[in-house]
């Protein structure tokens, strides 16, 4: 892609999570410009992928979701090399470094679920060298808040944006985008 992630997502805050068939059927008739893609499988992702491109679509794989595959970096090559796709989303710091080695997006994905996990954040996020962030849930605007002050790199709210008044208070909270798989949050 000629601009970067946190560039794309300035312009597109809304990102769609897919998680199913019909999410996918969904999505391919939305505003969304970058879509989060959370299900697939060695045999079904490049066509899946190249769905979404043939809309028009960023498309950024969960490499830790993809049924069929190991944990290890060559899923990565794999997503590089056999896919369209233009990036990752991994919650593990060593996928997400080696998205940016192949030249792919890269987030890395943060479960928040207490204050160890949360001190976790800045050290791996530096190791990872992500593009970008997601934290889930992101319905916590006062975390979403000390955690764009912790990192240097822009944050995406994902997991339990539910509503417009979500959206608004992680966006207000210093989110860069919201990624949601709710359908009504698209539209927005």
């Amino acid at each position: 892609m000629d601009v970067s992630l946190p560039v794309l997502l300035e312009d597109h805050p809304v990102v769609a999570s897919v998680i199913d068939d019909d999410g996918l059927r969904a999505v391919l008739d939305s505003e969304c410009k970058v879509v989060f893609l959370l299900y697939g499988s060695l045999l079904n992702l490049p066509a899946i992928v190249q769905q979404l491109k043939d809309s028009g679509k960023v498309v950024l794989v969960n490499v830790d979701l993809l049924e069929g595959f190991s944990g290890k970096d060559i899923v990565v090559r794999y997503v590089k090399e056999q896919t369209s796709a233009d990036g990752v989303l991994s919650s593990k710091a060593h996928m997400v470094r080696a998205a940016r080695e192949v030249g792919l997006f890269a987030v890395h994905r943060f479960f928040l679920i207490d204050s160890k996990s949360y001190r976790n954040l800045a050290p791996q996020v530096r190791q990872s060298k992500a593009d970008c962030v997601e934290i889930l849930p992101g319905c916590m605007p006062r975390v979403i808040s000390w955690a764009v002050q912790d990192i240097e790199v822009p944050l995406i709210a994902g997991g339990l944006v539910c509503d417009r008044e979500d959206v608004f208070a992680a966006l207000k909270a210093g989110a860069a985008a919201i990624a949601s798989s709710n359908r009504d949050v698209w539209a927005m």
